[in-house]
């Protein structure tokens, strides 16, 4: 066993031996509950491990595939995943509705219209254990909600009349937290469905504890503090007030489960803020940590910290990948995680030990007043998977010479090196960036071959820290100059470089009809085919509205219903959800250190860094493919394509954008991939060869799903999004498909 050389340095902590040898002891004989035969829940299983044990398809054959049919989807989400239970997969399309459709052609079976705000990444589904009840499990307008399976009707007696508010139990007035529903739909496992959470990532945003909730009463059985309370561990890790203020520190994305064993595995993000620590000295447990914990009780097995002090936002949000390898003639069952900033750490999934040494390294100091940076972190001695520092001779060489002169004059004023903390003197040229590496739907595997794949983009960012100014509505000649370049690098791509439209609509006068908070929520979360930002920080969201006119201060309060509800055509069974009342109680958000609590005098933030996304040299994103067996790179596959790279100039390798994009892996030796471009890839899995590839008429970043009907194996794609400017657009060309959800199988004289 291995324990934390001192206090303060909690990169590794483990139960002891007796718990350890306790908890074995009494799952030990848990039924194996995830066989890979079915796609009801998110990536495919409470795993999260996107394998199906299906065999019709093979190398041999694969080049074979073709559309089988397809349901129109325009209006619904093109990040949504869809499941599949049994002969029904459940969709979202028809402006906010979740469709239930014949898994064989696509022909709706009911529609339950108008459920504005559902989580954006899909659903999960529950059956009791003599299969009479079948819920649709999801969250929506901050609270948790369930469907009938069947029926397509709300079910009004789970939680309070229908729902579960999300917002209690976090440390702050329910009332004054305006956002926390994760993206993910969080796992199940048993009866207890285990939710994350996004709060937001400002200052004194909410905290993430992550929460189980029974399935059929909607009860609380569990809290998990990811920020500690007085008296528990890792709270000595901390400023003594910081769990008082501090937000974030949440599992935004997704979160595997080991049915099994009964241990759920969080992958956490960084406190708030980001980039700037000063009021919370400390590495701060739980913040970027792979933390295992007891399903039943919620209870910490163990823990490993990634990122000590995070100042550069490198959360913790792909999904940790089970696997069980032979490593020097002995099988191990492990988790690996793959994280933001190109390294892979592996672990014994029950006690927490490294597979493969981590090694603690010296990094530089902070010149920020009040900031003390960790001395060191933690890097494994397994390959990363990206380059880690911008430098002249990694340039991208095919832009052009005046932009190049720029950027070397920019590098030699700048610093570059790994983990150089954000500073207010100079820039911080970062690589990779909070885009860069391995992101949500960024990871697979083969469980049983001990192989897992992993989607990277080498993406930096570029810093210089400011302080926070107190509020105001006139914008000054910089902050003006920042809300131009967040709005060029963000917005301008869909709504034009006037805000006059494009691919998504004007923005023109948009702050004269939506308040504030709604225009918080709509550029965090997103909304239809816009993806959200969640990252951008609270002062660069409040320029942005006084850009587009509006007065952030004009403070308003976010109604829990949705809009004026318009009825799809089809089989309508129920519309909007659980109507969830009007708080009584309406308290302002936390907006500054509570009374007594010491802090430092100023606070600093920066933009999101997103200048440049071509910056470097190609290829830019790839799929990489390890043997944990061995802990070895066996290959790396450059995916994607652009404007340019379709028109013939292949020398420009393939193009940015690989975050929201996923894979599906069989147990034939297939990894399918979506990429950038509307490309769909089927590789070999040993060696990354490309067996068969084609192009989707519209683009796709959701999670593909996978399922088996009638002995002929299916392959689902929602291909609802928009191209983007530098990408070549399909949809125009002749015999293009509408946006939908696009399936793929052999063809029936296979």
């Amino acid at each position: 066993m291995y324990a934390k050389k001192k206090p303060t340095k909690s990169t590794l902590a483990f139960v002891s031996l007796l718990s350890v040898f306790a908890f074995v002891s009494c799952n030990k004989e848990t039924p194996k509950a995830n066989t890979h035969t079915t796609w009801s829940h998110y990536a495919g299983g409470p795993d999260q491990s996107k394998y199906v044990d299906a065999t019709e398809i093979t190398k041999d054959n694969v080049n074979q595939m073709d559309v089988a049919w397809y349901y129109e989807a325009d209006g619904g989400f093109n990040n949504f995943s869809p499941i599949v239970v049994d002969t029904i997969m459940y969709v979202f399309a028809k402006n906010n509705s979740l469709i239930a459709i014949n898994a064989k052609n696509g022909e709706e079976i009911w529609i339950h219209a108008n459920l504005r705000g559902l989580t954006r990444k899909g659903i999960n589904y529950w059956e009791s254990e003599d299969k009479k009840d079948k819920r649709l499990v999801f969250t929506i307008n901050n609270s948790i909600q369930e469907i009938d399976a069947l029926t397509g009707k709300s079910i009004t007696t789970f939680g309070n009349n229908g729902y579960v508010d999300l917002r209690e139990g976090l440390d702050r007035e329910p009332s004054s937290i305006r956002r926390v529903q994760a993206m993910m739909p969080g796992v199940i496992v048993q009866d207890k469905i285990i939710m994350g959470s996004a709060p937001g990532e400002n200052y004194f945003s909410a905290p993430g504890h992550v929460r189980a909730y029974n399935v059929v009463t909607g009860k609380m059985e569990w809290i998990f503090h990811t920020i500690p309370h007085p008296g528990e561990f890792g709270y000595e890790t901390w400023p003594k007030d910081a769990y008082k203020y501090v937000g974030g520190v949440n599992v935004w994305s997704e979160m595997s489960a080991d049915e099994e064993r009964g241990i759920v595995y969080l992958p956490l993000g960084s406190p708030t803020n980001d980039y700037y620590g000063g009021d919370r000295v400390g590495d701060g447990l739980f913040g970027n940590s792979l933390v295992a914990v007891d399903v039943n009780t919620g209870k910490r097995l163990w823990h490993y910290q990634t990122v000590h002090h995070d100042l550069w936002d490198y959360d913790l949000s792909p999904a940790p990948q089970l696997m069980t390898i032979n490593k020097d003639g002995k099988e191990i069952d492990i988790v690996a995680a793959a994280t933001k900033h190109g390294y892979v750490f592996v672990f014994d999934r029950v006690t927490g030990e490294p597979i493969f040494p981590i090694e603690e390294k010296p990094f530089p100091a902070s010149d920020v007043p009040g900031e003390v940076t960790s001395p060191t972190q933690p890097i494994p001695t397994l390959p990363s998977f990206m380059r880690h520092e911008v430098t002249k001779e990694n340039i991208n060489p095919y832009l052009p010479d005046s932009i190049k002169q720029m950027w070397y004059k920019r590098l030699d004023a700048a610093k570059t090196a790994q983990f150089t903390p954000p500073s207010d003197k100079y820039e911080t040229v970062i690589l990779p960036g909070p885009l860069g590496g391995a992101n949500y739907g960024n990871t697979a595997s083969n469980p049983e071959k001990g192989l897992m794949f992993v989607m990277s983009q080498e993406h930096p960012s570029v810093y210089q820290l400011s302080k926070v100014a107190p509020p105001k509505i006139d914008l000054s000649a910089d902050d003006h100059k920042k809300a131009q370049t967040l709005y060029d690098n963000t917005c301008k791509t869909c709504h034009g470089p006037d805000m006059e439209g494009g691919v998504g609509p004007t923005l023109k006068n948009v702050s004269q009809h939506i308040f504030y908070d709604e225009f918080k929520t709509i550029v965090l979360n997103g909304r239809g085919q816009m993806p959200g930002f969640v990252h951008v920080d609270e002062a660069s969201l409040a320029n942005l509205y006084r850009f587009m006119g509006g007065n952030p201060r004009s403070f308003n309060f976010n109604r829990r219903g949705g809009n004026e509800e318009v009825m799809p055509e089809g089989p309508v069974v129920a519309s909007g959800g659980i109507k969830i009342p009007e708080d009584e109680k309406r308290v302002a958000p936390l907006l500054d250190y509570p009374e007594g609590v010491e802090h430092p005098e100023n606070r600093y933030t920066t933009g999101y860094g997103l200048e440049w996304e071509s910056l470097m040299s190609p290829p830019w994103s790839y799929i990489v493919a390890y043997d944990m067996n061995t802990g070895e790179i066996k290959w790396k596959q450059p995916v994607g394509e652009d404007f340019e790279f379709v028109n013939g100039d292949k020398s420009k390798g393939a193009v940015i954008g690989v975050q929201r994009k996923s894979m599906v892996v069989t147990s034939t030796g297939i990894l399918f991939a979506t990429a950038k471009g509307g490309k769909l890839y089927a590789l070999d899995q040993e060696t990354g060869e490309v067996l068969w590839e084609t192009t989707l008429s519209n683009e796709s970043v959701a999670v593909p799903a996978m399922y088996t009907l009638d002995g002929k194996q299916y392959l689902v794609v929602n291909a609802t999004g928009n191209f983007s400017r530098d990408s070549f657009d399909h949809s125009k060309e002749p015999g293009a498909l509408p946006k939908a959800y696009v399936v793929y199988a052999l063809p029936d004289n296979k």
